[in-house]
């Protein structure tokens, strides 16, 4: 997930989303809505009183919304801070964390496949999350003893009282509602891990996803007749469960086949030069049926040009245009030995349909697309036998040259 890099902490980048600028003034007006109802509320639950009348005064409702809402985030991202550092301890690396729509997210260049691992690592963010609502109700009670209107601004003690009590049971309910037995919050995770304790890792997945998909739709049924906004939610966790099933059984397939096993060779790739007009470039990709092209300089690998940047040209100028003008100078590449679901993740990170593959020295050795790893993928799938698929036996079964490729 892509965002504005804010800042780092334990080595750990910090981005923002931009949806998250959405969300806050969003979260800030909420509250600084109901600022009475929740004071009250509040107030009710803990053993410390508020005067809601004190809190509901000019523009004090906006900014105790604002201060709770960002109290909130705080609170979220050291949940993700929780997560991170006892999967670093582990020996995973975390490539960032990012507030977003929904919270909070951390990004593992690796995900855990031992059991332990992941219980301990899920477990942690909650945790967290209950220390931060602990410790909000500590300095709740500590204001006990301090007089109403004693402190010199508006709100006074009432306003220290809201926000702290508001952060106390929020941070508990983020607690509780990240151990739904559900991706992608950490009960699913926590799920999984118990049941990987006696089955393989893709199977334990598979039936956490299952049970997840339940409660989304369990969810959803309790939405239509009470809140529009649980229908919402579980789309999500329904579409988050099916993408962690989806993921792991990729994982699982594609455990031990390398770039090698599965890219078109140099020596069958089509290639174009550098003065290659885009007319008879628009005119290959027709004939061919390809999308996209290594150019060439000789035996050096010069670029890459798709269908995307010949479609640039207007079709009256395409015969003046070379391909040169319209390639792509800076490429990702991947060597013959990248492991197949690095290839698929740095396409899907770089937004990219194909991968030119070079060995050490920088040669060109092949291109590996997306249709290669699919078609590969369901070799595999459909075989029964992962581990009896060779990389010859892969390269064999292309079949006809894709459209995407």
């Amino acid at each position: 997930m892509r965002g504005i890099k804010i800042g780092s902490a334990f080595g750990i980048p910090i981005r923002l989303n931009w949806t998250f600028l959405l969300v806050l003034p969003f979260f800030a007006f909420l509250i600084g809505q109901d600022i009475s109802m929740i004071a009250s509320t509040i107030g009710g639950a803990l053993p410390v009183a508020i005067d809601a009348e004190a809190l509901s005064g000019g523009s004090l409702p906006w900014v105790l919304g604002l201060a709770s809402a960002l109290g909130l985030f705080v609170g979220v991202l050291l949940h993700e801070f929780g997560h991170s550092l006892v999967a670093m301890r582990y020996g995973y690396e975390i490539d960032s964390i990012t507030l977003w729509l929904l919270g909070g997210l951390a990004s593992f260049t690796e995900f855990p496949e031992d059991w332990r691992h992941e219980f301990w690592i899920a477990i942690a963010g909650p945790v967290v999350s209950i220390m931060v609502g602990v410790g909000c109700y500590a300095l709740l009670l500590l204001t006990s003893g301090i007089p109403s209107g004693s402190l010199g601004f508006p709100g006074g003690i009432d306003a220290v009282r809201f926000v702290f009590g508001y952060l106390a049971v929020l941070n508990v309910v983020l607690a509780v509602f990240n151990m739904l037995p559900a991706f992608p919050m950490d009960g699913g995770r926590v799920l999984r891990a118990l049941l990987a304790r006696n089955a393989p890792h893709a199977e334990a997945t598979q039936r956490a996803a299952a049970i997840g998909k339940t409660f989304a739709f369990v969810l959803a049924i309790v939405g239509l007749f009470s809140n529009w906004f649980l229908i919402f939610l579980a789309l999500f966790i329904y579409i988050a469960a099916s993408g962690e099933a989806q993921q792991t059984t990729l994982n699982a397939a594609f455990e031990g086949v390398t770039v090698a096993d599965v890219m078109t060779p140099a020596p069958e790739l089509d290639v174009v030069t550098e003065e290659t007009t885009v007319a008879e470039l628009i005119d290959r990709m027709f004939r061919e049926r390809h999308t996209g092209f290594p150019v060439m300089d000789g035996e050096t690998l010069v670029g890459m040009v798709t269908l995307e940047d010949a479609r640039g040209v207007d079709e009256v100028e395409r015969d003046a245009y070379r391909v040169e003008d319209v390639m792509e100078r800076d490429l990702v590449t991947v060597s013959p030995d990248t492991e197949a679901m690095d290839a698929l993740q740095t396409m899907q990170r770089n937004d990219v349909g194909r991968l030119p593959v070079v060995d050490a020295d920088g040669n060109l050795v092949g291109l590996v697309s997306r249709t290669d790893l699919m078609t590969a993928f369901n070799v595999i799938r459909n075989s029964g036998r992962p581990t009896a698929i060779t990389g010859r036996a892969l390269a064999g079964d292309r079949g006809v040259p894709s459209i995407n490729r």
